[in-house]
């Protein structure tokens, strides 16, 4: 720690020469504003991650609404992650609403996105296929505060400049789907049988090979003040989430460990005045429906809780601070946002998988945890799921690089597939953004079968991703032409 802040301050003094030799007048250019809101629950609620929920019973860690607001002059856009598992997309509907009523932010041009904490209280609610369903207590106080939160970051706002870094970190993301040698697939909760097991036994002589790939890169924005005072940063990291909590610790993982030592390296060498913010620092995930922190081929020994997430979270920030040194700030950076809500089938139960479902119901849970009966539940419930459904995109330009979204746990090809393919460079995807749809695999991963892939996990059609990634590189070619200071964005 005192490496890092040595080496803050060292960025400090950097920062501040470069604003003294380079900067522009005051108003001209970009501004930027950040802040952090409260949402942590009452103890009691029930936290969500596991098949079964269970209530919380101490807070370990504050979970909070980190927003970042950008502004070109023209333009304005706010971007906001939240320490939840997911939030349902009325969460994100009504937050938008509040924010462009109280600071005039578009609702088109907020990105509210979920870090996918799985020692968190829902904000999930229930039926959530249903946009008619008023929004439980804790569902609405999230969408004060994300919109309360959005409006201090606009109070904030001040005279900046922005740059993008990326850094690749492979050591902590680790395929989770894995081919196994024949016959040691155990069935699935239907009775049927899947080529791919979603985390095997770790250092298994059974496994062969893992079912996809890892996105080693942290993609980031880092802001600061013409004044040399850094105001915010968005980074995104494919992993799904490391755990390692006491059982009924509330947590923002290590998402929040990441922001924590980002802040406490780059904020002011001296503390601020009780209640005054400086620079907030904000991790959100990229596409890790099928990642995690599990190396399945070497698995590591027993650790302490929090330990791993501690580990993870300080390294992956290390990691990032390395960089910051190397990066361009510019001022004459544009904004753009676009969002649309494009149609797509929900799947529906087989005749035969529907009467299954009513079979397993009949005869009760044969075990506490009986995954059968937790799925037949789930599929009698899909079977009041209408036709179709509307699922909400985001594409956002910032300067050069441009920002996809969509609301799922995405798996970790198709974010590869969008840097690669996105005609506005460089690229890359958050998830869990506007909704919650359950997990998004490519019709390929469909066809292995696996945890992610079963109904009532996975509720999309099976070609939902195809569909949707069409629509977004749509999107990404509306905000990739040139407008005004837009070709003079990031390089």
């Amino acid at each position: 720690m005192v490496r890092m802040r040595v080496q803050a301050l060292l960025i400090w003094i950097g920062i501040l020469s470069g604003s003294l030799l380079g900067g522009t007048e005051e108003g001209d250019g970009l501004q930027a504003g950040a802040a952090r809101g409260d949402i942590t629950p009452e103890l009691g609620g029930e936290i969500i991650g596991g098949f079964v929920p269970i209530p919380a019973r101490h807070i370990h860690d504050p979970l909070h609404v980190r927003a970042l607001v950008l502004d070109d002059g023209q333009q304005r856009i706010a971007l906001v992650v939240c320490d939840l598992l997911g939030l349902d997309r009325q969460v994100s509907q009504v937050a938008r609403e509040r924010i462009e009523a109280q600071v005039e932010i578009p609702a088109s041009h907020v990105m509210i996105s979920a870090t996918h904490t799985h020692s968190a209280c829902s904000a999930l609610g229930q039926r959530r296929w249903r946009l008619d369903q008023p929004l439980d207590a804790y569902q609405q106080f999230v969408a004060r505060r994300i919109a309360d939160t959005v409006q201090c970051a606009t109070n904030n706002l001040r005279s900046a400049e922005l740059a993008y870094g990326q850094v690749d970190i492979p050591e902590h993301v680790f395929n989770r789907r894995w081919f196994m040698k024949p016959g040691t697939v155990p069935p699935n909760p239907f009775g049927g049988q899947d080529q791919v097991k979603m985390n095997p036994p770790a250092g298994s002589p059974n496994l062969e090979r893992p079912a996809g790939p890892t996105d080693p890169t942290v993609s980031f924005l880092s802001v600061r003040g013409t004044d040399g005072r850094p105001v915010g940063m968005l980074a995104a990291y494919s992993l799904h989430y490391v755990g390692g909590v006491r059982s009924g610790d509330v947590s923002a993982d290590y998402f929040a460990v990441f922001c924590e030592s980002i802040e406490q390296s780059l904020g002011p060498p001296h503390p601020l005045p009780p209640g005054e913010v400086d620079f907030v620092a904000i991790m959100a995930n990229g596409t890790s429906g099928d990642i995690n922190n599990i190396d399945f081929r070497a698995p590591r020994g027993r650790r302490a809780p929090y330990e791993q997430m501690h580990f993870v979270g300080t390294d992956v920030a290390r990691k990032v601070l390395a960089v910051i040194p190397e990066l361009e700030y510019r001022r004459d950076i544009a904004v753009r946002a676009v969002y649309r809500e494009p149609e797509v089938h929900w799947r529906h139960p087989s005749p035969d998988l529907a009467a299954w479902a009513e079979r397993t119901l009949a005869d009760g849970p044969q075990r506490e945890r009986d995954l059968s009966y937790i799925y037949a539940q789930r599929v009698r419930e899909m079977m009041e799921y209408p036709e179709t459904t509307t699922v909400p995109l985001q594409v956002l330009r910032i300067g050069d690089v441009c920002i996809g979204t969509m609301p799922a746990e995405v798996f970790c090809e198709i974010g590869l597939e969008w840097r690669r393919q996105c005609p506005q460079q460089p690229a890359f995807m958050i998830e869990l953004a506007h909704g919650y749809f359950g997990y998004l695999p490519t019709p390929q991963q469909h066809a292995l079968g696996g945890y992610e892939t079963w109904l009532g996990t996975n509720r999309l059609e099976v070609h939902a991703s195809e569909k949707l990634m069409q629509q977004l590189l749509e999107m990404a070619t509306e905000v990739a032409a040139p407008q005004g200071k837009l070709q003079d964005g990031l390089e």
